[in-house]
């Protein structure tokens, strides 16, 4: 502790009462404190016990703090030869009283698990073990991680371990490479330490958060091992096979071509993250040839390099950390056909079959889709996969469905859509995880290590949503179309984009200092913007500057969004003086719906409004209803996006525009998270179904500030349009 930089606090039952002897929850307390104080914890005890444990791990439930035991387990005559030996011992522990203290602990000894809620777990059995062990803690900066898992068991049946357990940050592992001939970096798969042969993968082990591997730029800075001399362990890595080039038999060298001409094109979008292209065999023609077409070009080494190993086990068997894969799919996007899909379906298990089925059906040539990986998968529990990408690139394997005969023309052009696809979506990952950075930064600062509020993101985390909150889940549901695949927004408001649509590359704005990067699911709203014609039949009006679409998860009985076609027009933020007339062409063509819904059922009202800060790309309205009669309204962030300032009423937009030339935005997650509040008398309620029951029933009239500026439209109103 004294020899590192990063701040500890020692926490010792022996002298935990003002130098005195105290109890274990004067430990718990301290240790609890020093936690919420940004400190990593130093629990000086013996834990021999999986119940004397349980406590302190607890206090690491948290997504933002990991729990380290490192297990002393020597020999038990060495033990108490040592304490029979030691003289000023701080609890007076030594001679034939330690020696029988240590017999009597000995009888109770249990081995600790990650089941239990370990991150990490580490046997010492030899002095030198125990020096490797100080080495390692010792050289802990600030900003340093460690991998997660069981290292250094051989004997199970040891007969003496003292646990001493420690809290840090999510862990990370240094990268073994080796340079090659032409100054492109190639990495290998080299075995990091002996795992524990009961951390099977099919254990239920403790989470880790979607932005448990992302740091901030300050940490990208600093490397704790790379995969150059140069390049940052700790950054967030997309690991990517060759898309095309196996069983759809693509010509390497123009595979080749197109990759290198694609990373380096994303080279300068991704900041301090990596790409790594992975074959399994060092004899591969795509990495030989990559390898070379990069050194040519100058590639840089450190964002780009090439690994050999197997890509679901980069992590376990080469301490190659890389939080996003890609896959190389099927149309159907289904597990089998052998080859990286099969494999990676594989290691990940059920989880990933399931959340891709949540994000759609099928897949297009040159398309790819980003999947957030769940928690619970094994390729998330051993890897710290996070994403899963999948790609799909074009076939000339005529044994393969969409053969596209040699035409290579046509070929190309599709596989530099694919590769562009995936890398926006890598790109858009490390969008939501800069904000989340930031965030952590601004509110914790450089010392802080171990507090950060619990990530939602779609890509959650990495790392990954991490939406912690800078993006917010988007998971709000799993109904699905047969034809389409639905893409919800932060909030659960849910459009349809074809599955043919290919992912629009112009995703990023820039607002004040802020830079948003829209997600590939978050990217759906703009196609139908600006392609409205290839969704004709799922759209309720199309003109030209506007389109009007059902909420396909509306959160009222009726829900529609007024979408604007203009270009650049993202969100509320972008709109200016120069949108005012679309503003109202948008109120206008709203009111024109809530006229049809009044007339259909006159006991209706609607209000029209923006969220603050929408996950969608491309500025729409809602058109809602306030009976919120939906089986779709599931949570707090549902109810609170539209019964908070979070949602602002679209005559108000009108008017700061007209007068300021710009909208004010409430974009505070402390309103998401607010209390559950009836949007009528305002009652406070403990949950989502008794709030439900009781707005069903409650006649109060509605908040007098919603009562003007015509923000509430009903039937006695009898809104007008100009058409």
């Amino acid at each position: 502790m004294r020899s590192s930089t990063r701040p500890w606090v020692r926490v010792c039952q022996d002298t935990i009462g003002n130098g005195k002897a105290g109890t274990k929850a004067q430990c718990l307390s301290s240790a609890d404190r020093a936690l919420k104080g940004g400190k990593s914890v130093f629990i000086d005890r013996c834990n021999l016990e999986k119940v004397q444990r349980s406590e302190f791990i607890k206090l690491g439930s948290g997504p933002q703090i990991d729990v380290h035991a490192i297990v002393l387990d020597l020999p038990a005559k060495l033990c108490i030869s040592r304490s029979v030996k030691r003289s000023g011992h701080e609890g007076n522990l030594q001679g034939g009283k330690a020696a029988a203290v240590v017999n009597r602990m000995l009888q109770k000894k249990e081995l600790p698990k990650l089941i239990e809620g370990f991150n990490r777990i580490t046997f010492c059995q030899s002095e030198s073990d125990v020096k490797d062990a100080l080495n390692t803690y010792s050289a802990l900066g600030p900003l340093h991680n460690l991998p997660n898992g069981c290292f250094g068991q051989k004997s199970p049946d040891a007969k003496i371990q003292v646990g001493i357990m420690r809290f840090l940050k999510k862990s990370e592992v240094p990268v073994e490479t080796a340079s090659t001939d032409n100054g492109i970096k190639e990495s290998t798969s080299q075995t990091h330490g002996n795992v524990d042969p009961r951390c099977k993968d099919t254990e239920k082990v403790s989470s880790i958060p979607d932005n448990a591997y992302l740091e901030s730029k300050e940490a990208q800075g600093r490397a704790v091992g790379s995969a150059s001399s140069d390049a940052n362990q700790d950054a967030p890595t997309l690991a990517f096979p060759s898309i095309s080039t196996s069983d759809f038999q693509f010509n390497h060298e123009r595979a080749a071509d197109i990759i290198v001409d694609k990373v380096a094109e994303f080279s300068n979008k991704i900041g301090n993250a990596r790409l790594v292209l992975v074959d399994l065999t060092h004899k591969s023609k795509i990495l030989s040839l990559v390898k070379a077409k990069a050194a040519e070009k100058n590639v840089n080494t450190q964002k780009f390099f090439t690994h050999v190993g197997d890509i679901t086990r980069l992590y376990s068997t080469g301490g190659l950390r890389c939080n996003v894969i890609a896959n190389a799919a099927n149309w159907r996007l289904k597990p089998g056909g052998g080859g990286v899909n099969a494999a990676i379906f594989n290691a990940a298990g059920s989880e990933l079959e399931n959340a891709t089925k949540e994000k759609a059906k099928s897949l297009s040539p040159g398309n790819a889709i980003v999947v957030p990986l769940p928690s619970s998968s094994p390729l998330f529990t051993r890897e710290g996969v996070t994403h899963v990408i999948h790609v799909l690139g074009p076939n000339m394997n005529p044994q393969r469905p969409n053969c596209l005969n040699n035409d290579y023309n046509k070929g190309c052009n599709i596989l530099q859509e694919a590769y562009a696809a995936l890398f926006e979506g890598f790109v858009s990952i490390l969008g939501t995880q800069v904000e989340q950075t930031n965030v952590r930064n601004e509110n914790l600062g450089n010392q802080s290590l171990a507090l950060q509020n619990k990530s939602e993101c779609c890509y959650k985390n990495n790392f990954t949503n991490t939406d912690q909150k800078s993006k917010r889940d988007a998971d709000h549901g799993s109904e699905k179309s047969k034809k389409y695949k639905e893409t919800r927004d932060d909030f659960g408001s849910t459009i349809t984009d074809s599955r043919d649509e290919k992912v629009d590359s112009e995703h990023r704005r820039t607002d004040g200092s802020m830079n948003k990067a829209w997600s590939s699911w978050a990217q759906a709203l703009h196609q139908i913007a600006i392609h409205p014609e290839k969704h004709k039949d799922d759209l309720l009006e199309i003109s030209e500057d506007i389109v009007v679409l059902n909420d396909a998860y509306p959160k009222a009985k009726k829900h529609v969004l007024v979408l604007a076609r203009t270009r650049g027009l993202d969100c509320l933020a972008d709109a200016q003086n120069e949108h005012l007339q679309l503003l109202k062409n948008m109120h206008d063509v709203g009111l024109k719906w809530v006229e049809k819904f009044l007339h259909e059922n006159a006991s209706l009202v609607f209000r029209l409004g923006y969220h603050s800060v929408p996950s969608m790309r491309q500025l729409h309205l809602h058109v809602i209803s306030q009976d919120f009669e939906s089986k779709h309204l599931k949570n707090k962030k549902h109810w609170n996006s539209f019964n908070t300032a979070f949602f602002r009423d679209s005559v108000d937009v009108m008017d700061e525009i007209s007068s300021h030339g710009k909208a004010t935005l409430k974009d505070d997650d402390k309103l998401l998270s607010m209390e559950l509040r009836c949007h009528r008398c305002r009652s406070a309620h403990p949950n989502i179904p008794r709030l439900k029951s009781h707005i069903s029933s409650c006649k109060a009239t509605f908040p007098a500030h919603l009562l003007q500026n015509e923000r509430l439209v009903n039937a006695s109103s009898e809104p007008k349009n100009n058409d």
